[in-house]
């Protein structure tokens, strides 16, 4: 009862959620293009519950990793499409009006992400670390320029400094360059002059890259930085755009085998993070949809014949050469994308099941 209540539950909410808008994409701009939808559906498989309005029955499904709208003379060579309502098909639709649709479905996931990002921003702030130095190395030249463990950089050169990422994205640059480094020193301002020196680190993929160091660790202390409406949105969209670009890198880092395919999971380690933010607070648990949500958006942007990237590969090629694939070559190319699908699906349950046992 408790892992039903604390796990599978918020699990289900967030899915539904996340499932509702990517295909509320699909449906809003079919509806826009005057396609006819047949079916707006939560999850895949048996019908539990359903209602039809207008012209569309709206159902809940009994299998819930997914959902689909079904669109007039989409996808079914043989399907009897009447003649009044033959404009009203998928098919019928001008290449780029189909492409618009299919790329729908991921790109509201994209903006549901900055739908919440922007007003948790707007209530929480923006929680920072700040510039405080809680570590000195041994002979590194922050030591031999003279700071101290507690100063706190406030300014390098004449550019304010509130946080400890503007300090270390300065530093990084700027290897083998004197910087006029600000400090606040028990209260009273000093100012010293300290050269980055060039070193091998590595970085958030494990690559050695290299970069400008002074040879200090951050002291760990956090802050919250109020922001308006404009500041919170502004902040909201660039969170949502590193994610993406971090996303999309993680995809390319796999494809090269940097990021080892072990690190992927799947349904259950999505589901236990998402028990486990709902116990300690749903407000926690928004960010989290937000990234969940960028990933379903990328994921499904991924040129995989049965993914929407997959589809809007076969919409380009009709789009340039002016000719739709023939129906085998796309069986093919489904039946390729599917097991290379299930594939992925099979590596990141065996994943969860490898960290449940550790």
């Amino acid at each position: 009862m408790n892992i039903l209540l604390y796990y599978v539950i918020p699990f289900v909410i967030v899915l539904g959620i996340l499932i509702f808008f990517h295909e509320l994409g699909h449906f809003l701009v079919a509806k826009y293009f005057g396609v006819k939808i047949l079916k707006f559906s939560l999850g895949f498989g048996p019908k539990i519950v359903g209602r039809q309005i207008g012209e569309t029955e709206y159902l809940i499904s009994a299998l819930p990793l997914g959902g689909y709208v079904k669109m007039l003379g989409e996808g079914e060579e043989d399907e009897p499409v009447e003649q009044k309502e033959l404009q009203r098909s998928f098919a019928a639709q001008h290449p780029l009006k189909r492409m618009a649709i299919v790329a729908a479905g991921p790109m509201a996931n994209l903006l549901l992400a900055a739908l919440i990002f922007c007003p948790v921003y707007m209530v929480s702030g923006l929680q920072v670390m700040t510039p405080e130095i809680g570590q000195i190395t041994e002979g590194s030249p922050a030591q031999k320029a003279g700071f101290l463990k507690g100063d706190t950089i406030v300014a390098i050169g004449d550019m304010p400094t509130e946080t400890w990422s503007e300090v270390k994205a300065i530093v990084e640059k700027s290897a083998g360059i004197p910087l006029r480094i600000t400090v606040m020193r028990a209260g009273t301002a000093a100012q010293l002059t300290v050269v980055p020196q060039q070193a091998t680190v590595r970085n958030l993929f494990g690559e050695e890259i290299s970069s400008g160091i002074i040879g200090v660790v951050a002291a760990g202390k956090y802050k919250t930085i109020s922001l308006g409406p404009l500041e919170a949105i502004g902040e909201g969209l660039k969170k949502t755009w590193e994610i993406i670009r971090l996303t999309c890198l993680t995809v390319v880092k796999l494809i090269q085998r940097i990021v080892p395919i072990k690190t992927l999971g799947g349904p259950i380690m999505i589901g236990q993070m998402t028990g486990q933010l709902a116990q300690e607070s749903w407000t926690n648990l928004l960010p989290f949809m937000a990234v969940i949500s960028i990933n379903l958006g990328i994921l499904n942007l991924l040129p995989v014949p049965i993914l929407d990237g997959g589809l809007l590969i076969f919409l380009l090629i009709e789009l340039v050469t002016g000719k739709t694939l023939s129906l085998r070559k796309r069986e093919l190319a489904q039946k390729a994308g599917l097991f290379l699908l299930i594939l992925l699906m099979a590596i990141v349950m065996y994943n969860d099941l490898v960290r449940l046992v550790e």
